[in-house]
């Protein structure tokens, strides 16, 4: 396809969906080239730190990937044949579930994050490789321009093929790098002796990172809710009435999650131990009552949810009995919730087609 053509309908079919993700980061090489080479001229770059390389392109980087991100659903919802649709764009086009501006903005703002924390990284650790090294303004600029085409690039393509399973990864990789550094930036080097919420008590930069992570971690949760429970058999009023119960309690699990962040645990104490303690609350009774609420689910992944539910009462007793403190029951608790989520995800969609399977064989 010629680039006329491509600009024209970047998703007519499959080459044109690469061939739009390569145009896309060459347009934020050029750009990324430029502003680095207008900013850096004359000066000698450090790779990490305060007004280095490695903050540039961890800055336009982010800038990058939400710009991509959004005009990749843009391009995924405009997708013109359909036959196409199961390459490109259907991963999130399902039946009783799609995207809303609000959760396209939470994906993008994931999909920044996620690129902003990751370009640090790789500078801080460049940085520890090459003491003292500093990087020349023409190679800071190539450099520059090779970042934020690489995050555009990825964003764009993660965006118009987005799948369920592949939101859970980004939920999962979102949570890990928005609390590591939120973790690894903490002013209070003692934060653990207190609570896992302690994070995102102060003013610093550390405690914006953690509430901004858990309020769009939310956002996603209740994206996954819409979509894990689509594919939950509904054609009997029993089956739907069991979905739409589990959808609407993981729903409640992403705005609880939500509200922990947006109500700080020093300014709002019983609100936000409140929401902690429902979107708990939310997912023990989703576990029980999940064999009758589900009815097609496979007793493997109810026994895994029960045995979840052990390890946390487990914790919880060590916390009682003084062995363990609230921040290790927090995280535990945190790691087996939002692991349970994202089987959970691909469990119910491998129960719809173990449904789908059995209506379609010939009755005898």
């Amino acid at each position: 396809m010629s680039i006329r053509q491509i600009l024209k309908t970047p998703g007519a079919n499959v080459e044109s969906v690469e061939s739009a993700a390569l145009l896309v980061g060459s347009v934020f090489f050029v750009l990324g080239g430029v502003v680095g080479l207008f900013l850096f001229w004359g000066q000698d770059l450090p790779i990490a730190g305060r007004g280095s390389l490695g903050a540039f392109a961890a800055i336009g980087g982010a800038i990058a990937a939400i710009a991509a991100f959004v005009f990749g659903r843009y391009v995924a919802d405009r997708t013109p044949n359909p036959a196409l649709r199961n390459e490109i764009g259907e991963g999130l086009d399902v039946p009783d579930a799609k995207l809303h501006w609000f959760d396209v903005a939470a994906l993008a703002i994931a999909h920044g994050v996620i690129a902003l924390l990751g370009w640090l990284a790789l500078s801080t650790v460049l940085e520890l490789c090459f003491q003292d090294a500093v990087v020349f303004p023409l190679p800071a600029a190539a450099l520059a321009g090779v970042t934020l085409a690489l995050s555009a690039y990825v964003s764009f393509l993660s965006s118009v093929r987005m799948t369920p399973m592949l939101l859970s990864l980004v939920l999962a990789v979102f949570l890990v790098v928005g609390v590591l550094a939120s973790m690894l930036s903490a002013g209070d080097k003692h934060w653990w002796e207190e609570n896992l919420s302690a994070l995102g008590m102060t003013d610093d930069v550390s405690a914006m990172a953690f509430n901004v992570t858990l309020i769009v971690a939310g956002a996603i949760v209740t994206i996954v809710a819409r979509y894990a429970t689509a594919a939950l058999p509904a054609s009997d009023p029993v089956d739907r009435k069991g979905r739409d119960t589990v959808r609407l309690l993981l729903i409640l699990v992403g705005i609880f999650l939500a509200c922990v962040g947006i109500f700080k645990v020093d300014e709002f104490f019983w609100v936000h131990n409140s929401v902690a303690t429902g979107m708990a609350i939310c997912f023990a009774i989703i576990v029980v009552r999940l064999p009758r609420l589900i009815r097609t689910i496979p007793r493997v992944f109810v026994l895994l949810g029960f045995a979840y539910l052990a390890v946390i009462a487990v914790v919880a007793v060590f916390f009682a009995t003084g062995y363990y403190n609230l921040t290790a029951v927090e995280l535990v608790a945190a790691c087996l919730i939002f692991s349970w989520i994202i089987v959970f995800l691909r469990t119910a969609g491998g129960s719809s087609d173990a449904e789908a399977e059995v209506a379609a064989q010939p009755v005898e």
